[in-house]
């Protein structure tokens, strides 16, 4: 597919990520086929994520399979699942080792041609605030959107990054493993049958 080819080789951020503290190349990870019934739109893959080449295959990933109810092999089957980040590639690195956030140029260029390539997907999954804020518009932060989930579902799930610096929120929050992550589970068995 053309478009896949052409998202593996964008270097538009070339310049922009040898600046960085990680000073590393573009390594844009793609992983999407059309036909796929569910679409993850994350922020953006971490240094272990430009190291292995596949989304998610973290403990975030571990995480958000968890949330998900799915074993690897089933998250992983692109006939099935997309995976579409705001930023394809690992943004770097500040200099006290926090993650960069996804380049606006890379959704400007690629999120409306994904889109377009897979379809209207019956589920998509809005992992984290850059995504929420680019496809809902909100404004607010992630505790609010996650919050009015019911607001967008069946079709749509926002969801906060299953980092595990996101632990303390989860805590907080009960409602989201309560309410949220059940209906999750049962939509995706929906759409996957």
């Amino acid at each position: 597919m053309a478009l896949r080819n052409d998202i593996a080789a964008c270097r538009l951020c070339a310049d922009r990520f040898a600046a960085t503290h990680t000073g590393h190349a573009p390594r844009p990870i793609v992983w999407f086929k059309p036909g796929a019934r569910i679409k993850i739109i994350g922020q953006a893959p971490g240094m272990r994520v430009q190291k292995s080449g596949v989304p998610f295959d973290d403990p975030s990933g571990d995480r958000l399979r968890a949330w998900m109810g799915l074993e690897r092999d089933a998250f992983y089957d692109q006939s099935r699942i997309a995976i579409v980040p705001m930023g394809f590639c690992f943004p770097g690195y500040d200099t006290k080792g926090a993650d960069l956030p996804p380049p606006k140029i890379c959704a400007d260029t690629w999120q409306a041609r994904v889109h377009n390539s897979l379809g209207d997907p019956s589920l998509t999954l809005l992992v984290g605030g850059y995504a929420q804020k680019w496809h809902l518009g909100t404004r607010g932060g992630v505790t609010d959107t996650v919050a009015t989930w019911r607001d967008h579902a069946p079709r749509v799930f926002p969801l906060p990054h299953p980092s595990w610096r996101n632990t303390g929120w989860i805590k907080k929050n009960p409602w989201f493993e309560a309410e949220l992550l059940p209906a999750l589970r049962t939509r995706i068995t929906e759409v996957l049958e």
